[in-house]
């Protein structure tokens, strides 16, 4: 009888010592899942946490301008440059993420539709293996290498990608992308579609009534977050988000010509004057300041006195007495050493009353 009262008492032990065992494990268990179970709800209050700037804020940083009465630095064939992939003819010499760093808020891309090669992969022992995509190309995508594509290629989607994290970087900020539009709108929307957050920065005109009350201001563009104006030189991509610049541009002519010496300033469309008048509506205006073929030194001599005296003895009176909005450039960190340089010129437009 002792024993079985000793073996009893020796069961219950074992099985106390189990319960609390077991409640242990349970107190760890649960402790380690409540970081899992709390995670979705945090995600949800950051994903519902306010992502633009306050209406103090912009208007300390934009004042009461307009978009159509704002200046921004753009850079012409942005995505050909030293960095971002190795070609051997540029436009300019730092990445696209450099450049919007370096206060660039312009940038002209061309895209083009790459259909998969295996010759290409071939030939070039793999290292050109690239899926059928949307690709950022200056001609065919398969011609020459360095010179109308660069390997690594370049994924439209891949740099707009890098667009969308500078502006959540930068809340204050607004970008503008030009399209030279070589895709069809499918295959665009498929490749803005793989950009994440994209579509919670597209500035959508229709959805601001622009045609019948004018652009908004730029602090309101920034307080709602809509900091991203997209353009095309196709019109049937309005559905996207992507405005056709043809409707809601005015634009000069794009070439100094070869020798830099053609300052005129003409449309680059004939039925869509450079002084065009819309009731209650105003164009912007995107003025273009290139040569034919790009160099550094011709780039320095055309991005400083000159562009700065074509701005106000050429385009200023061509357009009715307006500023352009966009000045798109090549090299622009480079000038003629006469103190004046694309950027500070633009900051000089964004300062006239």
């Amino acid at each position: 009888m002792p024993i079985d009262m000793d073996m009893r008492l020796r069961v219950r032990s074992r099985a106390l010592v189990c319960l609390l065992l077991l409640a242990l494990l349970g107190t760890v268990t649960t402790a380690a899942a409540s970081p899992r179970t709390a995670a979705p709800a945090a995600a949800t209050a950051a994903k519902a946490a306010p992502t633009t700037a306050s209406s103090a804020a912009a208007a300390a940083r934009w004042g009461d301008r307009r978009l159509d009465e704002a200046a921004f630095l753009t850079t012409h064939n942005a995505f050909t440059n030293y960095e971002d992939s190795r070609w051997s003819s540029v436009n300019q010499s730092e990445s696209v993420r450099a450049q919007l760093d370096n206060g660039v808020r312009g940038l002209s891309l061309d895209t083009h539709w790459y259909e998969r090669s295996t010759w290409l992969c071939i030939i070039s022992f793999g290292s050109d293996c690239y899926p059928s995509d949307v690709y950022l190309c200056h001609g065919d995508c398969k011609t020459f290498a360095g010179a109308t594509y660069a390997l690594p290629r370049q994924t439209f989607h891949g740099t707009m990608q890098t667009v969308v994290d500078f502006l959540a970087a930068h809340p204050q900020e607004v970008v503008t992308v030009f399209l030279e539009d070589y895709v069809g709108a499918d295959q665009l929307q498929a490749s803005l579609g793989r950009v994440r957050g994209l579509q919670d920065m597209v500035f959508r005109p229709d959805e601001w009534g622009v045609r019948q009350h004018g652009w908004p201001k730029v602090a309101d563009l920034v307080t709602s977050g809509k900091r991203l104006l997209i353009f095309s030189d196709r019109s049937d991509r309005e559905h996207l988000g992507v405005m056709y610049d043809k409707s809601w541009t005015v634009s000069n002519f794009w070439s100094l010509g070869d020798l830099g010496n053609d300052l005129s300033c003409v449309s680059r469309w004939s039925d869509v004057p450079l002084d065009r008048q819309e009731p209650g509506f105003r164009r912007l205006f995107t003025m273009s300041h290139h040569r034919n073929v790009p160099t550094v030194l011709t780039a320095a001599l055309d991005n400083g006195a000159k562009l700065r005296g074509r701005i106000a003895e050429q385009c200023r009176s061509a357009t009715g007495g307006r500023d352009p909005n966009f000045v798109s450039v090549d090299f622009h960190r480079l000038s003629d050493g006469s103190g004046h340089t694309p950027a500070s010129i633009v900051a000089e437009l964004g300062a006239r009353p």
